[in-house]
């Protein structure tokens, strides 16, 4: 890893904090810098109030954009490796099409549940437990025809047809469902980085940390393949065995994310990109940690464009994201494309 690499990643880290910072003074209640970094040096010296607001409220919101920014950028790599795919993303293979059907059986069904497991599966574990098992059963059947085929471009056509499929189940219950419990759903799909208690980011972070480590011990591997199959064969690599960690990382990674906070667009999709043409590599290892700091920085400014008149309302981090993202990808990709 060269000086400029170097240079390049603590640049991006400094922008990293500055950003959480700056993310943590936004909303409904103005709060000065100097009281944010008295909360966590000197807090008897901050007003009570403010010390509630950063740690219960603020805090656990940010920290949330940092472990989903990682998540989905980082598989969003993986995919776009697999398939040697630009456009490929964390959620090509369905993995949120299968979250988003577990949570439509539970909040569009919601009234075929007695009130004792309504309370019980309606709480943050249990919207995250349906939406970690839809996307477990709709994994076991890309694996399935992945165990069978050697051509990754069927998996990912047969992928986006159980994305399909899924979606197509979710629009007849949308059909058949009161108004209360679509506007559930709909908040859901629309995806929120808040209300995730302290217990639930370190269940996070174990998770998101199990999946980095694989992924960081398959570099060698990502590279290889990179330059084809058959290369990655004449090494000694076995390509079937490749592509089913990457899937299950994939969708251990993308399926946490998709749990807790609900379907989040562009990040994963875009940050690699942004990794690529920044550090000027294909390199995966410079990648992997490429993601670690552009996805959360990412994540933080376009959750703080969400508290914009935060007083009043607050704008779906979805729309910020896709908004604020697709032109910068095709800014940076025409960018590319000229200096060619």
């Amino acid at each position: 890893m060269n000086n400029r690499v170097v240079a390049l990643l603590l640049g991006l880290f400094v922008v990293l904090l500055l950003c959480f910072v700056v993310n943590l003074s936004l909303g409904g209640v103005t709060i000065p810098f100097k009281s944010i970094i008295q909360v966590f040096i000197d807090p008897e010296q901050v007003k009570s109030t403010w010390q509630y607001i950063i740690l219960n409220y603020r805090l656990p919101k940010a920290i949330t954009a940092v472990l989903v920014g990682i998540a989905l950028s980082v598989s969003g790599l993986l995919m776009q490796t697999l398939f040697r795919n630009p456009i490929a993303e964390p959620y090509i293979l369905g993995v949120s099409s299968g979250a988003s059907l577990g949570v439509a059986f539970l909040f569009l069904g919601a009234s075929f549940l007695p009130s004792s497991l309504l309370i019980i599966f309606t709480s943050t574990y249990g919207v995250a437990l349906v939406s970690i098992i839809g996307s477990f059963v709709l994994l076991l059947g890309v694996l399935g025809v992945s165990s069978k085929v050697n051509n990754t471009v069927t998996i990912l056509i047969v992928g986006l047809m159980f994305g399909s499929f899924t979606n197509a189940i979710i629009n007849i219950l949308t059909y058949f469902s009161s108004a209360e419990d679509l506007k559930r759903f709909t908040f859901w799909s629309m995806g929120s980085l808040g209300n995730l208690s302290y217990g639930v980011l370190v269940v996070f972070s174990v998770l998101l940390f199990i999946g980095l480590g694989a992924c960081f011990s398959l570099i060698r591997k990502l590279d290889a393949l990179l330059l084809g199959d058959s290369y990655a064969s004449s090494m000694g690599i076995s390509v079937k065995v490749l592509r089913n960690k990457i899937i299950l990382i994939t969708a251990l990674l993308a399926g946490i994310s998709t749990a807790f906070v609900g379907p989040i667009a562009f990040v994963g999709l875009a940050v690699p990109h942004m990794g690529r043409l920044l550090f000027k590599t294909s390199s995966h290892r410079t990648l992997l940690l490429a993601c670690l700091v552009l996805g959360p920085i990412i994540l933080l400014i376009c959750d703080s464009l969400t508290q914009i008149n935060s007083d009043r309302y607050l704008i779906p981090i979805n729309a910020i994201t896709s908004l604020f993202g697709a032109p910068i990808v095709v800014w940076l990709l025409l960018g590319k494309k000229a200096h060619r």
